[in-house]
């Protein structure tokens, strides 16, 4: 299915039929009271929102400390249904105990009563600074405000996704078109990130057995959908996207209290449903090849890949955008005996800071890589480890390492290879058919400037 090509389209999240967007300025994080707050009047609060019940999937953070919008939306999810989604920067609502709950209930009972949607069928999320109470006053004038400003052109997506946003520098957002049979269907998606990156997340925010046990601003991603799709179809569809792109980035390894990825589906393109014994056919086909795979289930395999498709996307400009970022690394690990090796030696590299300094430094320093492949949790034998880059996506590998020694490429080879802004890093164990990704980035002096701040000046202090 990777061979599919979608039309990108305006839009993002109203791009999809019977979508609706808003995005506002409300002072949720007052002026001049720390990072983010630096951007003037920018807009802090946005609304989603379904002219029609939707059917709703959800991924979160597996962080065991996880903030009060995550825990309310974990557990509305459940239902399968859903019809709005509201959102605020420069506040995570997070370690706020009681009173957290009670101002994430809150939010979305004010949803309710503004649009008459059940209560219950109302998400809610949050970014920002953790520990701090949210304003409610605040809040409770831009939802006001937000629920009068509900529209489906292109300028409403981008309030709203200005709206989530706090160190990003850009918006991130996309939407795509594409067929169902005969039936035109939409996917559109917005997300911020910049700093505390490295989702793990699960569809209860229990950790998976799966999950690398070294834990990693938020991450945050919402999606559109007019395709009919049943909510166990959605589900599995939404695991699996992730599992392939958001579960796949780091900046700075670190798992944020308030990760979450929400899916709203209304139906409204008319194809037919997609429905739950479809990914039972699915799960148990997986290994099928893709040409009888697509005979055997042509709409749920077009709908998994173009979710998969808005999810990387995002995900990409989450990496390109992180706090300080100069250079964007693909780590691609092969030859490993088993997925959890292969994920860990991945994992390992991309997070090192020894390795992604040297990135920044245009520094071809295969040292530190074997190094750190070392210690992680990977089964590795020194003399079967090859290292290589190449330009992304290509074939074509410039190797620095085979067998564990160096090869005959020069320096001044290897740091042409390793200077471009986006580069590809080939890692083979040789030691089995398991491989693993991960879209990583370098370590600059601006991403320690961004963070450390200083507590003689709260303006300076971030998330």
């Amino acid at each position: 299915m990777s061979k599919l090509k979608f039309k990108v389209v305006p839009g993002a999240v109203v791009a999809p039929q019977g979508f609706l967007a808003s995005g506002v300025f409300c002072d949720i994080k007052r002026l001049g009271t720390g990072k983010g707050s630096n951007k003037g009047q920018k807009r802090d609060l946005a609304l989603i929102v379904s002219e029609v019940p939707a059917t709703v999937a959800g991924m979160f953070t597996t962080n065991q400390i996880c903030a009060a919008p995550v825990k309310v939306c974990a557990e509305r999810v459940k239902s399968g249904t859903a019809q709005a989604i509201v959102v605020n920067s420069g506040n995570a609502n997070a370690c706020t105990g009681k009173q957290g709950m009670k101002d994430a209930r809150a939010m979305s009972a004010l949803v309710s009563e503004q649009l008459h949607i059940p209560d219950e069928h109302i998400l809610v999320g949050s970014t920002g600074r953790i520990g701090v109470n949210l304003p409610m006053v605040n809040v409770r004038e831009g939802i006001l405000a937000a629920a009068q400003l509900l529209g489906n052109e292109v300028a409403c997506a981008d309030e709203a996704v200005e709206a989530i946003m706090t160190s990003d520098t850009r918006p991130k957002q996309i939407a795509i078109e594409f067929k169902l049979g005969t039936k035109t269907v939409r996917i559109g998606g917005m997300c911020k990130g910049a700093g505390m990156i490295q989702p793990g997340m699960s569809a209860t925010g229990a950790r998976p057995a799966a999950l690398p046990s070294g834990l990693h601003a938020t991450m945050l991603c919402f999606i559109t959908t007019d395709a009919a799709i049943e909510a166990k179809a959605l589900h599995a569809c939404l695991q699996e996207a992730v599992a392939n792109s958001f579960n796949r980035i780091t900046v700075d390894g670190d798992m944020s209290t308030n990760d979450t990825v929400l899916v709203l589906a209304n139906g409204l393109a008319g194809n037919p449903q997609l429905v739950g014994d479809d990914v039972r056919s699915l799960a148990s086909n997986r290994k099928s090849d893709g040409a009888s795979l697509r005979r055997l289930l042509p709409g749920l395999e077009v709908f998994q890949a173009a979710l998969q498709h808005i999810c990387l996307e995002l995900a990409k400009m989450i990496v390109r955008d992180g706090e300080g970022v100069h250079r964007v690394v693909t780590v691609r690990v092969e030859g490993a005996k088993t997925i959890q090796d292969a994920d860990a030696a991945a994992r390992a590299v991309a997070n090192s800071a020894l390795v992604k300094t040297s990135w920044h430094g245009g520094d071809p320093n295969w040292g530190r890589i074997i190094d750190a492949l070392g210690y992680s949790a990977a089964t590795v034998v020194e003399d079967r480890v090859d290292i290589g880059y190449s330009a992304p996506g290509s074939r074509k590998i410039l190797w620095s390492l085979k067998r564990g020694q160096p090869t005959k490429a020069t320096f001044k080879q290897l740091c042409a290879a390793a200077v471009p802004k986006e580069f590809d890093l080939h890692i083979r164990l040789n030691l089995g058919q398991a491989s693993a990704l991960m879209y990583a980035c370098d370590l600059t002096e601006a991403y320690v400037d961004f963070n450390k701040g200083d507590v003689t000046d709260p303006t300076t202090l971030g998330g």
